[in-house]
This record gives C-alpha cells, structure tokens and sequence, in this order.
C-alpha cells in the first residue's frame, strides 16, 4: 500500500514546487553562475523525472506542458536575456528570410519535379512552391513522398531555369550576402553558444547512452525508486502478428491493447509495455526473449530504469526545442551549426554531429528520426556549414555504410539516407570527388561488402544464405549514392579532378575485372540440369550498374585527356582478364573461297562461356566515343590503336551471341529456366544498352580492323557451321543424309541467326559514332519499330525505350514527327499510330524485336502493303553512312566468304531435295543482297565524278564461280528462284532485287558516259516495272471481287426459296417470337382510337396472347400459367441507399422494426434486379444443389474463397455467370373484370369502411381472449357486409411449385433486406417484397430521368422482365402468407389515409412515401379481395385508391414546399390560371387547419409550380408500376421525349390534367380526411421543429465531386491522419466516393468489430454508408475500390487519366493526372444502377487472384 499512498502524495507536493518556480529568476540565476554546465545539468536532474515517466501510461499533454514551463522556459529566458515572447519575436524580425524554401515532406505529400529543368529527378519542390513557379507550364512529374526529403526550391544548383517560385524570389537588396550573425550582439552570441553547447551534448548524451540502470555523470536523481520500464525495440524481421501474439502472453493484454502496442512500436521504434519493479519488468523481458527466439533472432527487449527513460524522452524534447529555436533566424541556426561540428578533446571525429552519425544504428527509430530533421532544418539549410558537414560524412562514409549493411532498419530510417541532399549538389559532389576522394571510397567500400569470389577472382553468387541475400540488397544503396556523385556531368574539369576521377575509374575497373566472366555455363548433354544455378542477384548487380557504366562514358565524353586515358585503362584491364582465359586452347587454321585465318579451337557448346562481360562492353562504349569526339581523328599517335588484337576484341562478344543463338536453337534445353532468363535479360530494355547493344558493337569494332573475310570464318568458325560452308561441294546438298533430325533443324536455325548477325554488324548504324546520326535518330527509329507492330499506349512505348539514368526515353522530343495520337473512349487508351511516311523506314530484321515481335511486324506490314495496293516485298530501308571509323564494315557485304555462303543458300533453294535450308534462310539471304544493293545505289548517288566507287556489288554478284567448279552467279540463281513454284512468298522480294539490279546497271552506264549522275532514268525504269505490276494486281482484284457478288446472289435466292417452301414454319416462329418479348413491342394500343389507360375500370385490356418461355437449363418451352411448373428468374436482392436522403439515420434494430410505412427520406431500401434469364423451378433447384455440393467437396479439398457465396444463397446465372442470389416466380398476368356500373369514391368509402370493421372483429376473435376484452365483444356484433364474407378461405389458385417459390423469392428479400434469418412465416415476409417492388421502381424511374431516357421503351428487357415480375410477384405474395396478417397490413396501410380510431400508431402524412403507399395498398387489396363477392372490382378500388393517394401527395408538397424563391413575377397564360386559383384555395384550406405553421404564398404559380414538378416522379413511376401489374400497352407519346408528356401521362393514368380537381370535385368527402391528416400531432411538431423536411421532387443523389487535378487529392490526403492513433499519418488514405469520407484503410489502428469478427475501416463504412456496397478511391494508389458485404471486392480503372489517355494505378508513371468526366459518370452509372456487387462479381471470376485477397481488413 505504500507504493499506493506515496503515489498520492506526489502531486500535491510537485504542485507546490511547480507553483513556486520561476523561469525568470532560474535564469539569472544561470547567468551569475560560472560553471553553467554543471547548473543546467543540476537543473535536469531535479525536474526531468519529475515530469517524464511516472507511470505505466504516459500523459503527453501534461508533460509537454510541464516541460515548456520548467525545462524550456528557463533556456529561452537566459538565450534572449528578457522574456523569451519579445526576445524571439525581435529575432525573426530582423532575420532575413532564407531563399531556400526547406520545407520537409510528410509521408504522401505529392512532390514535383520538373522534367526539364530539374538537375536531376531528386530535385523537386512541394505543392505550394510548384503552383508559384514557372514549372506548372512544363512537363513534369508528380509522385508522393516517402517522407524525409525537403523542397528544392530557391536552390540554384537543383535547376536549370526557375530555381525560384514567387514566394522564395530574392529580393535585389539583400544580393550581397553578410554574414548573418552581424546582427546580434556577441553577449547573445555567447550565450546562445552555451545554451546550444550544453543542450545539445545532454541530448547527444543521453540518445547514444547505452546502460539501463544509471544515468551520465551530473544527471543522477536526487533519489531513487525501485521503477523499471520493460521496453520493446522495433525491428524489421518480426511481422505485427509475431509481436502481437507474444505481447499478449507476456504481459496479459487484449489483442486490442496488443494492437496498440505493436503499432506504436513500428511507428516510433520503442514503446514500453510493462511498467513496475525491476523483477516484475524482467519476468517479462524473458517471456517476449523466450517466444521469438524460435525461428529467428529475438526482439529486442530492455527494462530500463524510469529516471533513464525520462532523460531520453526530454533528450528528443531538447532536439525539437532546438530546431523550433533556429527556425526563428538564421544567426541561431548557425551558431547550432557551429557547436555541431566543433571538435571535442579527443580529435578526429569527436564533434557531436560525428558522435550522432556514428552510432546511428544504435538508436531507435523515433531517435533517429527527430536528430535527421534537425540536420536537414540546421546543417543542410545553411551553405556553409552543409559543406563541412557533406566532409565529415564523406569522411566517415566507410563506418556509416558498414553500421547500416549490419543494422535492420529501412534505409529510410538511416542517416546514411541523407546521402541525396549533399551528393545531388553538383559543386560539393566535385568537392568531394577531388578532396575526400568520394568516388574511389564508394567504390571500394561497396567492392569490400561482396566477399565471395572464386578461385580466378570473380564474384561468386552461389548458395546465398538469407543473411547474405539481404546484406546484398542493403549494399546495392552505395550504387545510389555513386549515381548520385556522378549524375551530373563536369563543364570543366581541373587537373585534381581529372586525376581523382581516373583513380575511381581505376578501382571501378577492379571492380569489373571481379565480375568479368562471372556465373559461367556449361552445357548439358544427356540429363538435365539438377539445380538451377543462382543468376539473380549477377544480374542485379549488372541493373544497377547500367546507369553508372553509362554515365562514367558521359563523363570521359567531356574531356579528350580523360577519355584517352579511360581507353588506354580499360584496354589494359581487358587484356589482363583475357590473359587469364586462354585454358588450352589450340591455335587453328581456317581457309575458304581463297582466304585463310589463324584462330583457336573453341566450342561453345562445349566449353565455359559467361554472359557477364562488362569489361569488353566498356571498352566498346569508349571506342564508339573516340569516333563520336573524333579524337580517333585527330590524336591517332596518342591512342593505342595500332595495338589492338581485333580477334581478341570480339572473342568473348562473339561467344555470348553465339550462347544465344544456340539457346534459341534449343541446344541448351537441358540447362533449364536459369539460361533462359539470362537470355532474356540480355535482350531485355532493362540492360541491353550496356550488354547486347555495346557486344554488337564490339564485333563491329572488331570487324572494322580486320579483314571482312577473316572475321566471317571466324564467326562461322564459333557457330560451329564452319565445316558446312568450308567444304569444296557445299553448294550441292551437303551430305547430310546420315544425320539426324534434331541436328539438321539446329544447323538451319544457327545458319538463320549468324545471317541475322551479319546483317546486324553491317546494318545497326544509329548509334551515334557508329553511324553518322544525331542521337534522336536512334529513338525515332526504336519508336518506328514499335509502332510498326501495332499501335501503342504512350506507356506502352516508354516501357519498350531505354530509360537514362533521370528516368528519361527522350521519346517526347520526337514522337510527334513520327507518330500521330488518336484519343481514347470512355474505355481503353489513348493510342499512337505510325505516320504512313515513316512506315518505308521499316527493318524487318531490327535488332531490338523478339521473335514474335518480328512475326508481328511483318504480319502487320504485309497486311498495310495489301490494303493499299502496294508491292508485297519488304525490302531493307536506306540507312545512313558508317564513320570514318567503322567505315571498312560495308565491305562485309561483298567479301568472297559472304557471297560464297548467300550462293550456296541460294542453290539448296534452286534444288529443295531433303530438309537442309529453310525459307527464313533464304528470306534473311534476300534481305542481305537488298542491304548490299542499297548500299552500291547510295554509293552511286553520293560520290563525285572522280572518284570511282569501290564498293561493286553488281558486279559480285553477277561473276560466276572459278574455273574447276563453274558454280552459278548469284544473280544467275535467283533469276532461276523467280519462276520456283515453292517460293510463292518471296517472289516479290526477288522481283524487286531484280529491278534494284537493272536500275543501279543503269546508273553505272550513265556514269560512264556523262560524268553527271542522274537517277531519274533508274525511277523512270521501276515506275514502268511498278505500273505493269499494279495494272495486274487491280485486274484479279476485279476479277475476285465479281466472282463474290456473283456467289452471295446464288445463295440469297436459295434462301428465299427455303422460306417459300416452309412458309406456316417460319410463321409459327415470328408469332412465338411476338408472344416471348414481353412488353416492348406494345406500341401500338389495341383499338387505334381509344386513349390507353393503365388503371381503373376503363382500364385497356392487354393483348389476349400466350406467354411462352424458354429454360435456359433443359431447353424446353412452356407457357406460363397458373396451374403449370413454375418458371423463374434468376434474381439478385440487396440493400441499398443510393437513393437515401438521409445517411445520419441509426441503423434500425432489424428483430423489431417494423417496416411497413417508408419514409420520404428512403434511408435504405432493398433493390431487386434480374440478368433476365428464365428456368424451371425444378431445373433451378437442381442446379443450386449441385452447387451447394461442389463447395461442400471444395472446402474440403482446399479453402479457396469462390467469387459467391454459397452460404447466403448465391449463385451465379448459369447462362451469363450473373451474381444472383434467388429467383423470382414468373405469372400470368391479371384479367381484367369487364365490370358493370362501378360504385363513386363516396360509396366506395363506406364499403371500406364497413369492410374493414368486419375485418377487426373477426381478427379480434382469433386473438385468445382475455378477461379485459371480454365487454367490448358485449357492445355489438359488427353487422358483417353482405357479400364480404369474413370467414371464407379462398383457395389458392396456384400450382405447388409456384407456391413454393413464392414463398423461396418472399424469404430471400425479407432476408436480404432486414439482415435477419429467414423465417417465411413472419408477417413482415410480404411487406419487404412490396417495399422492394416499390424501391426498384423508383431507382429505375430516377435512371431514366438521370439519363434523359423516356419512360417506356428504352429500357433493357432484362429490367422490364424483373420490373413486371415483382409487381405481379407481389400481387400474388398473400397467398403465401397467413391472409390475416395481410388484411392486418392493408388496415393499417389504409389507416394512414383514412384515419381509423381503431389503429393506434399511424404515422403522419410527412413520414410516409407515397409511391411505397400505393404499390403496398394495391398489392395487399388482393387478400380482402378474395373475400368480396360484392361485384367490386379490383381496378375501381386501385383507382380510388390511386386518386386519395396522388391528393395525399400533393398536401405532402405544399407543406413542404419551402417558400418561394423570388421569380420575375410569371404570368401565365389562361391555361393554367385554373390551376393555380384552385391550389392557392387548396393552400388555403391547409393553412385553415395548421394556422401559422405554414407560411403565406402569394403567388399560386409558385405553387403550382412546386406541385407539379414535384409529383412527376410519382405519376411516372405509379404508370411503371400499374403498366407492369395490369400489362396495359403504353401511349406512344412516352416512347420518346416528346413535348405533351404531362397530359398523356395524366391520361394514361386517369388522371384530370388538372389534379387538383381530384380534390374540388369530392371535396366534402375529402375535407375531413384533410382535417384528419393535418391535425395528427406529427405534423405540427415536423414543422415547427424544422425536423428533417424532404423537399419534392427528389434530387438523384450523385457520387461526390472530385477536383480535377489528382494532386489536390493527394496533398488532402497526405494532411489526413489517422484517426485512432494520434495524429499518426494514415498509410492507406481512402475517400468514400458515395459520402466523401476520407478513411484510414489497410491498417491495425482503425479496425473495427462487425458482427463479431475484425473488419478494416472501408469494410466498416460500407455498412454505414452503403448498406454493405461501397466505392471507394485508394488515393495512394489512384485505384477506385469496389466492397461488398465483407467478404467480396475488387479494384477498378480510376477516373484520372493523364495527357495520354491512361490511368496510373499506384502512381509509378508520374505524369500529372486530370479527371475524366465520362469515366466518372460510368462509375456513377454502375453505382446508381445497382450494378456494384454484380461488376465484383464478373471481376472475380475473370481473375482468381482477386478471390484471394482479404477484402474485409481494406
């Protein structure tokens, strides 16, 4: 107890000690002092573990404020020396304010980044800054911050123009910067020092103190408690679920305190979840130790003393006060800065920001977090001091980057993380370059973290542990910071730089030699490979590194002197690695057509061969700079290049591309998925620029140097096809009888690719150096060859182009000139075509197309080429010249060893005796000799008259072989092809080979003669050879043409024949066919001159015609009749609320509520809709039985979720996979009585009236009988109405089955809509289903006005199928139910008009919806009905009924009408003057009985207005529903939206067009139903309260407005926090679109109980906000969310869409998004028409990974 009673004690005594103190007098105290250091600490260890830390539950607002008094104040007060208020005031007024904006992003805040001025993508600014700068006008990008980083704006290194928005623009007189501490006197400047000194050290101290039970010297407690904290460190290995799990054993809690433990953890890296003595916290610590040490290492766990624990928790105050402090000028910031970075007693790396940085990974997060925005708002805000602060990090840039490979926290968390802020400046990246020697540290430092290595040195990723897999991931961060130092590219350089540069190189060079040769493959022969060898992680190292590789080429790009150098370096590195690959292997000799070549003897496909080979790709990216800076021009004698070994050069180059010919000739089948992925990758955007691209050019390189016949038998050499070529007859089949198959399909398709390859080398000339192009040229063309596949989304485009390392294709610069844009719809994208001139510069053989990009292509292009008319053959384009360097590559094409190979090719095909060359062969061979053409003709064209051309490949071509052989020329040989019937396909090609021959034949001899080169001859020539062949073409298209209108004539007239013959068939058909569609073809009314009316006993008769139906399950036909099987529709049945005036409405308690009267407000209803399918009962129970089975067997089998659910009845429609859920019974509809004279409305009333007395005796008497109800029986017996007999029972006049499913389809809506389990004897049964006829009528009559759709005619028949279902479902539904409790709901449904003393409760006339009014009166008349032989007919009593409503209805409107808005004074014609004199004294009569509640109208025309309008949605859904029950046919004039609607309505419904006569013709039987309505207390109360008025006519309620630009919805979102856990951001910020309620979805926090299980806040929200249906926008993510119930959802394309007509889901693109107005009317429409659950449905089931996900925790 005594623990118990000190407690108590406490307060008071503190309180007093609180009272007393002064900040004031405590700081002049402080200034007398000496040693102040030795005071403040005093000072702290007296009232720090006073205030912080007193208990098991934190009290932040008294702490804080208690802290700011006795802690802060006194510091404040001593640093200005008068009171703080004034004293900091007077600072920030003489501060000038910084230009640097530094405003520090929240966690999904939307940041911008200028896609042309920014100096990097790192560089953005935040929302405000953006809107005032120049750069909105621009292309930009936006994304959302992870939180950290800060605003750029105001740094002039960060932009290229516009560093400044309107706020941050300098001021012209503030130019010369003075230093800012002129402006304080140094008495402030030296106690601000000590001040600053001695806070910030406790801090540093106490944040990096290690011992849990004693405190730094000077800080120790006056007096000491045994009070212990247990306290739980965040890491990231256990996941929330491990931690939860183990809290509640540890320390006794609920999961709901768990939660809240686990998430504070996360959130703030420590959180203390036992508080008390030392062995009670330590019996904890050793059961969280105990429980998560099974699978891993466990959490960490320390029991810290309290008074530790206080120090720490004012240690972070101290930090905050600090930055809160300098924010007030810019001389405080630098003084902070100052101590910061002074040096303590013990030298290197002793200053308080060393000692923070380098215990980083000790700290927690919450820790780490307040001391890095203290750095970013102190050191990284003041110039200065950011210089030596990027010094020490550099400095210690080894330690901090090993602490953090060790440590688990996200980088985020790590100050490692604040690499970006200094390393992205490009002049203190040069600093650090030329100083720190930055880029050689990083290097090394990231080159020391990859430690295994084989026995030649090379990384060796084989068998990584978990461990090692994640230090592999963290080291790949120093990849970042190099591309950071290295991102922008010197202007400049100085010698210091050159020299620390080629020293990074040097160590990047070591770094590739390592990986040079790395993971290499042997083949497999016999059995397949047992393990698939590890390739991700070299790959991933190789993704990083692309970027870097290429921006180290920029770099020497920029200066001769480095460039050289970085050659002669790499060229060096290269032959160090080759000189350690030369195993064994035997030098050769090779000789073919008269040449011959030494090389060595090697296989790949039977020797080691890597992929990874980036020391070679460096050097060929340097040799393409020499010829790109022409230094290779002009510093020949400084280069090497007399030095090289070309073999050596393209050896490894040539091997890997030979590894992928191979692999695509399915020779490494054996090696399994591993060597495919690497193959794909080789390929893939990602990493061909500095893999497949550079090995190409490499070999072209190579090829330059050496002799082009050399380099082909090299080539044919290592594709193992040297054997094949080389032999004397290979033009004559080579013997190949003997061989195999197999071998003979894998020669064939190596012979394809290394055609391909020599056509590669000779024709990929756009890079620039290679070629002579500008660098858009070779985009262009990458856009060309996309495009030439099909048309392409703009992403679609940026995903197939190389990104740089600013994330930039360069595709915006020119797509416009070769490509043109075409919008999109309301679906799909926006989409960029060809431009029809570009299409010439098609390549068949590109070398970025996959294979079946190839065979796209060419599909596509020979499809252009014959729609217009055009030339089939796909000739090889024109292609710019080679550089002077590469030049000698064109002579490939007209070397003896190619030319000897295209003949051979060309022979096999002359004579295609057995399987040894394939058409693509020969196609590719066709292509080179058009490559070689081109070239001779551009050659032709290009030279000037004395110099002769060297390059004749006419002439080649046309020379047969020598003299033992004679082989054919081979032009000799394709003039034979011409006519080969096998090669139907590639005549064109051949033809056009042919005239290219002629025409350049021309060309030479007109060079020959005349000096002057014309080419018009040439074209003159083809266009003759080009009009021959079109002529042709157009006549046997001609021909074609007639020969198909000849045939389509034939058969027509066979069909008219068949039809003759058969004609009572077809008859008996189209009369079928007129009977099943229901009622949309009723245009025309029965008898053309009688007006159609709808209800009433002039009602017109229906067409008299047999409904015959269709069983989608069993096919068979029948009529649907009362006394046959019951047909049904598969039917769906929700709650809803889209049309809810009112969404505050408690949801009701659904035991009791009775729902027989629905209020105006229409808070929910329950929605019936239908696929419109129709089954037999029989063959619909079948069916759902098999289902139920099939999920009892799947549960069994495997817990998959299924897109329905069986368990609440669901379905899906068998024929359209529709989500259903019961089935409504199909019936006949109603016969009209061909009545005799009908009683008036006055008789009529006393009939009722009568009728309902009998009606409550007789219900009174089967009530048991009570002592005290015994004399009210004594007072009369109620005379009982002739011919209303009470006690006859009706028989029921349908068959079993369709009683049986009027009952299914009653209990699933009386299920469905009250959330209750079925129960079909409960009375409410019939009142749910007129309520849901009456609801679905209103939903659809509000789309058609939605829409602008008329009222008949225009709707699907699946709608009206449902629409006359329900209505005669619910005609029909008493006979299901006990017929007392029937006519017990019709008394009290008439009650509510004709005011009954025998009913109690009626509700007043404001609380009731008419339309809901008359659909329950109508339908339930049917049970008293059956007792009436009175001859009364059943349309007399709906059309009275339907006239006292449709008064009720407009006594409704003139309460409620609000007053009148002030018009122009209308004067309206004669035509309704009637009108409204009538209802001003219908108004007046009202306000008669209520006297001043209402006001006065003056104007009846406002009134009448009023009333007119407002009824309309009533009339047209009353003529819906009684067009629908009696299958009346409807007036044509409201199958259009045709002007007179209001009169034809009103005569379709026997209506006066003027309603009010309704009432002044019977107003003495109506005035005291009046009085009744008007006096019931409700009534008054309503109006005089002003409770919850729903004005007519109902406006459709909409989805809520979204702004148009999506940043304005990020940045509200990125100010939303959650609202359970305080003031913590939300991760997963959702906007509810029905209500505008933004959530906190996807987390722990704000889960909450639904029906007993844990749903997430979306989940929650549908059931308040939309009866368990919800739409959302996932606003992080730019996704529209679809829920319902708990279990189903899915995610849908958003309503944002960029410039290019594309959604961004989950923002990776980044390109500004705008709304798209018709997208979001489509979302409006899905939503209004019931149609959510059903779009959920079909989603799932297209997609079966949308089944699995937990939608109820969203």
């Amino acid at each position: 107890m005594a623990a118990a009673e000190s407690d108590r004690e406490v307060p008071s005594a503190l309180c007093t000690e609180f009272l007393n103190f002064s900040a004031k007098d405590t700081a002049l105290k402080w200034l007398q002092v000496t040693d102040l250091y030795k005071e403040v600490y005093q000072h702290l260890a007296r009232y720090v573990p006073k205030i912080y830390c007193l208990g098991p539950n934190l009290n932040p607002q008294s702490e804080d404020l208690l802290a700011q008094l006795l802690l802060q104040a006194p510091l404040e007060w001593y640093l200005c020396g008068e009171d703080p208020s004034t004293g900091l005031a007077k600072l920030e007024q003489n501060n000038q304010p910084s230009q640097l904006c530094g405003h520090v992003f929240r966690v999904g805040e939307p940041t911008y980044s200028c896609r042309e001025c920014a100096a990097d993508p790192t560089c953005v600014l935040c929302m405000q800054c953006f809107l005032g700068s120049v750069h909105k006008e621009h292309r930009y990008r936006m994304t959302t911050s992870g939180g950290g980083g800060f605003c750029d704006c105001g740094d002039t290194e960060a932009w290229k123009k516009g560093p400044y928005c309107q706020k941050h623009e300098p001021n012209i007189s503030d130019s010369c910067q003075e230093d800012p501490l002129a402006h304080l006197s140094t008495d402030m400047i030296a106690r601000c020092y000590n001040v600053f000194a001695i806070v910030l050290k406790y801090a540093v101290d106490m944040l990096t103190w290690d011992k849990e039970d004693e405190l730094p010297p000077g800080l120790e407690p006056p007096d000491r408690g045994d009070t212990y904290y247990c306290m739980l460190f965040n890491d990231e290995v256990h996941t929330y679920e491990q931690v939860i799990y183990t809290l509640q054993k540890a320390v006794n809690c609920t999961q709901k305190e768990a939660v809240s433990f686990a998430t504070t953890v996360d959130r703030d890296g420590r959180k203390s979840v036992r508080f008390g003595d030392f062995a009670f916290c330590e019996q904890a610590k050793s059961v969280i130790v105990r429980n998560t040490s099974r699978q891993s290492k466990p959490l960490r766990v320390q029991v810290m003393h309290s008074s530790v624990v206080a120090h720490q928790c004012f240690a972070l105050k101290a930090l905050h006060w600090l930055g809160h402090v300098i924010g007030y000028s810019d001389a405080l910031r630098r003084i902070l800065c100052q101590v910061g970075l002074e040096r303590g007693p013990e030298g290197e790396n002793s200053s308080l920001v060393d000692t923070l940085m380098l215990c980083d990974s000790k700290m927690w997060k919450g820790a780490r977090n307040v001391y890095h925005q203290l750095f970013m708002s102190s050191l990284l805000m003041d110039l200065k001091y950011k210089k030596l602060f990027a010094i020490q990090f550099a400095k210690n840039y080894e330690r901090l980057q090993s602490d953090y490979v060790k440590d688990d926290h996200d980088r985020e968390f790590s100050v490692t993380d604040l690499s970006v802020q200094m390393f992205t400046v490009p002049s203190l990246a040069r600093m650090l370059i030329t100083e720190e020697n930055l880029m050689t540290t990083i290097i090394r430092t990231f080159v020391d973290h990859l430690r295994h290595r084989d026995l030649q040195g090379r990384f060796q990723f084989e068998r990584y542990t978990a461990q090692q897999a994640f230090k592999f991931r963290r080291v790949q961060s120093l990849i970042g910071d190099l591309k950071y130092v290295l991102i922008s590219r010197p202007t400049e350089w100085s010698d210091q730089l050159r020299e620390k540069f080629l020293e990074g190189l040097d160590t990047f060079l070591e770094l590739f030699k390592c990986m040079q040769g790395m993971d290499p493959v042997v083949r497999q022969v016999g059995q397949h490979i047992e393990m698939e060898p590890e390739w991700e992680a070299a790959f991933t190292l190789q993704m990083k590194l692309t970027h870097i590789i290429s921006m180290m080429q920029e770099w020497c790009a920029t200066d001769e002197r480095v460039l050289i150098e970085a050659y002669k370096k790499c060229l060096t590195a290269l032959t160090h690695c080759h000189s350690g690959f030369t195993d064994g292997e035997q030098p050769i000799t090779l000789s073919m057509c008269g040449h011959s070549v030494d090389t060595i003897r090697y296989c790949v496909s039977q020797e080691k061969v890597s992929i990874h080979l980036p020391v070679s790709r460096l050097l060929a990216g340097l040799h393409v700079l020499l010829s790109k800076m022409e230094v290779a021009y002009r510093f020949p004698e400084q280069l090497p290049l007399s030095e090289l070994s070309p073999p050596m050069l393209i050896e490894h180059p040539l091997r890997c591309l030979v590894l992928c010919a191979q692999v695509h000739a399915g020779m490494w089948r054996r090696n399994g998925f591993s060597l495919v992925n690497q193959i794909y990758y080789y390929h893939n955007v990602k990493c061909r620029v500095e893999m497949f691209d550079k090995d190409l050019i490499m070999l072209q390189a190579g090829a330059s140097m050496m002799d082009p016949n050399h380099f082909l038998m090299i080539v044919l050499s290592r594709f193992e096809l040297y054997h094949i070529f080389s032999s004397a007859d290979c033009r004559k089949s080579y013997n190949r009888e003997n061989t195999n198959k197999d071998v003979v399909q894998q020669n064939n398709t190596l012979m394809e690719e290394m055609l391909h390859l020599i056509m590669m080398v000779v024709g990929e000339r756009f890079e620039a150096g290679v070629g002579q192009v500008e660098g858009c040229d070779e985009i262009k063309r990458e856009i060309i060859h996309q495009l030439c596949i099909r048309p392409m989304a703009h992403s679609e485009l940026v995903k197939a182009l190389p990104e740089n390392e600013n994330k930039e294709t360069g595709m915006e610069r020119v797509i416009d000139c070769v490509a043109s844009f075409k919008k999109p719809g309301v679906t799909g994208r926006g989409l960029y075509e060809l431009r029809p001139e570009c299409a010439k510069q098609f390549n068949l053989y590109f070398h970025h197309y996959s294979r079946a990009d190839q065979s796209k292509a060419e599909e596509a292009q020979r499809k252009l080429k014959r729609q217009n008319g055009e030339d089939m053959a796909l000739p090889p384009p024109m292609l710019p010249p080679f550089s002077p360097l590469f030049a000698s590559l064109v002579n490939i094409l007209q070397c003896d060893v190619l030319l000897g190979m295209l003949g051979a090719v060309l022979q096999w095909a002359v004579e295609p005796s057995g399987g040894h060359w394939s058409e693509s062969m020969l196609q590719r061979v066709l292509h080179l000799i058009g490559m070689g053409l081109l070239e001779e003709q551009q050659q032709l064209k290009n030279s000037s008259e004395d110099h002769d051309v060297s390059f004749n490949f006419t002439l080649k071509i046309s020379r047969p072989g020598e003299a033992p052989s004679n082989t054919a020329s081979v032009l000799a040989l394709l003039e034979n092809l011409q006519n080969a019937p096998h090669l139907e396909v590639h005549k064109d090609m051949i033809r056009w080979i042919l005239k290219m021959v002629a025409s350049i034949k021309t060309m030479r001899e007109l060079t020959a003669s005349t000096y002057t080169v014309t080419a018009s001859g040439s074209h003159g020539q083809e266009e003759m050879v080009c009009d021959k062949d079109k002529a042709e073409r157009k006549r046997k298209a001609e021909m074609a043409r007639l020969r198909r209108e000849k045939i389509m004539a034939q058969m027509s007239e066979m069909q008219r024949h068949f039809i003759n013959e058969n004609k009572e068939l077809f008859q008996q058909s189209l009369e079928e066919l007129y009977a099943s569609t229901s009622t949309s073809l009723e245009h025309s009314p029965t008898s053309s001159d009688a007006a159609l009316v709808c209800v009433g006993p002039r009602r017109s008769r229906p067409r008299e015609k047999r409904q015959v139906v269709t069983c989608i399950l069993c096919q068979e036909e029948q009529e649907i009749r009362a006394d046959s099987k019951a047909m049904v529709l598969a039917a769906f049945v929700q709650r809803s609320t889209v049309m809810s005036k009112n969404r505050k409405r408690p949801p009701h308690d659904p035991e009791h509520y009775d729902p027989l009267f629905m209020h105006p407000d229409l808070s929910f209803g329950t929605h019936t809709g239908s696929c419109g399918h129709i089954m037999h009962s029989h063959c619909w129970q079948r069916y759902f039985e098999a289902v139920q089975a099939k999920e009892q067997r799947r549960q069994q089998r495997l817990r998959v979720h299924t897109s329905y659910d069986v368990g609440n009845g669901e379905f899906l429609c068998p024929l359209c996979e529709c989500l259903s859920n019961t089935v409504i019974p199909l019936l006949p509809g109603t016969k009209g009585s061909n009545s005799c004279e009908q009683p008036g409305l006055g008789q009529w009333l006393k009939i009722s009236g009568q009728q309902i007395k009998a009606m409550h005796s007789a219900h009174r008497k089967l009530q048991p009988v009570g002592v005290d109800a015994v004399e009210e029986t004594v007072e009369e017996q109620c005379p009982a109405t002739e011919n209303f007999r009470i006690d006859y029972t009706p028989m029921s006049p349908y068959s079993s089955t369709i009683k049986e499913m009027l009952t299914t389809f009653g209990t699933a809506t009386y299920k469905v809509g009250l959330k209750v389990h079925p129960n079909e004897q409960d009375p409410r049964v019939p009142i749910m289903c007129w309520g849901s006829c009456a609801y679905t009528i209103q939903s659809i009559e509000r789309l058609l006005v939605d829409e602008d759709k008329p009222l008949f005619g225009s709707l699907p028949c699946r709608q009206d199928d449902c629409l006359s279902s329900l209505a005669r479902f619910g005609s029909a539904c008493w006979t299901a139910a006990s017929q007392p409790s029937v006519q017990g709901h019709y008394i009290r449904l008439v009650a509510a008009l004709i005011p009954d003393p025998q009913v109690e409760t009626s509700p007043c006339i404001l609380d009731i919806d008419m339309l809901h009014l008359l659909v329950s009166v109508v339908l339930s008349y049917g049970s008293v009905h059956s007792q009436d032989s009175s001859g009364l007919s059943v349309d007399a009593v709906q059309l009275h009924f339907f006239h006292l409503i449709t008064v009720a209805h407009m006594v409704q409107m003139l309460l409620t009408s609000g007053p009148e808005e002030v018009t122009m004074e209308q004067e309206s014609g004669g035509a309704e003057r009637e009108e409204e004199e009538d209802i001003c004294a219908l108004y007046n009569t009202l306000r008669t009985h209520l006297g001043s509640s209402l006001p006065e109208v003056a104007s009846g025309w406002h009134l009448w207005r009023c009333v007119k309008t407002g009824i309309l949605p009533y009339l047209r859904g009353a003529a819906l529903f009684f067009h629908h029950l009696n299958g009346v046919p409807t007036p044509p004039e409201l199958h259009a939206l045709c002007p007179g609607q209001w009169e034809v309505l009103c005569g379709y419904l026997s209506l006066p067009s003027n309603l009010l006569q309704l009432y002044h013709s019977q107003k003495e039987l109506l005035e005291p139903l009046l009085y009744g309505w008007c006096s019931h207390p409700g009534v008054r109360q309503t109006l005089q309260e002003g409770g919850v008025l729903v004005s007519f006519p109902r406006e459709s309620n909409s989805l809520i407005d979204l702004p148009d630009d999506y940043s304005a919805l990020i940045n509200q979102a990125s100010s939303f926090t959650c609202p359970k856990s305080g003031g913590d951001k939300s991760r997963a910020p959702t906007l509810c679109l029905v209500c505008g309620s933004m959530l906190c979805s996807q987390s722990y926090c704000c889960q909450t109980e639904l029906d007993g299980e844990d749903v997430g806040a979306c989940t929650a929200h549908t059931f308040a906000c939309g009866a368990g249906v919800g739409i959302f926008l996932r606003v992080r993510e730019s996704q529209v969310l679809f829920l319902s119930g708990k279990t189903k959802g899915c995610f849908y394309a958003p309503p944002y869409l960029d410039d290019y007509g594309e959604t961004d889901q989950g923002l990776r693109r980044g390109n500004p998004l705008h709304l798209c107005r018709q997208r979001y009317r489509k979302i409006q429409k899905l939503w209004r028409q019931h149609s959510v659950t059903e779009e959920i449905g079909h989603a799932q089931e297209a997609n079966q990974t949308l089944v699995g996900i937990d939608w109820q925790h969203l």
